[in-house]
């Protein structure tokens, strides 16, 4: 009589129930699941987080890398702010400034026939002998 099911008992089981040996498909099965959902949740959450790094690399260096510390602050700090900035420092080309002051200066060093590679510190320290 131990082998014999009752009259009243069905016969068919759904996959989900656990079995008598104490398995439990569907514990199993929402585990791989939930832990694949994290995996991939974290993969999209860092993938996103690298799009001002990835747009930065057509800029010049100064800008890339305030661009990637400030990636990393938002990462490291949770604060959208520093992304948001580093987002939009990544969308902007920031002209530049220095390029055409050293030029100028170059030009105007070799007008007054000074060696273009001498500082104005240099001049000022050193009084010119007449």
């Amino acid at each position: 009589m131990s082998g014999e099911l009752h009259a009243l008992a069905p016969h068919n089981l759904p996959a989900y129930i656990g079995g008598a040996d104490g398995s439990d498909p569907l514990f199993t099965g929402i585990a791989i699941f939930v832990v694949v959902l994290i995996l991939g949740i974290g993969v999209f959450y860092l993938k996103i987080h690298a799009i001002p790094e990835q747009l930065a690399h057509k800029h010049g260096n100064t800008q890339s890398q305030l661009i990637m510390v400030l990636a990393l602050l938002a990462l490291f700090t949770h604060n959208n702010v520093f992304w948001v900035l580093a987002l939009i420092l990544a969308l902007l080309k920031l002209p530049d400034f220095l390029t055409p002051i050293n030029n100028i200066a170059r030009s105007l060093a070799k007008i007054s026939g000074e060696p273009a590679d001498t500082q104005s510190n240099d001049r000022d320290a050193k009084p010119q002998e007449h």
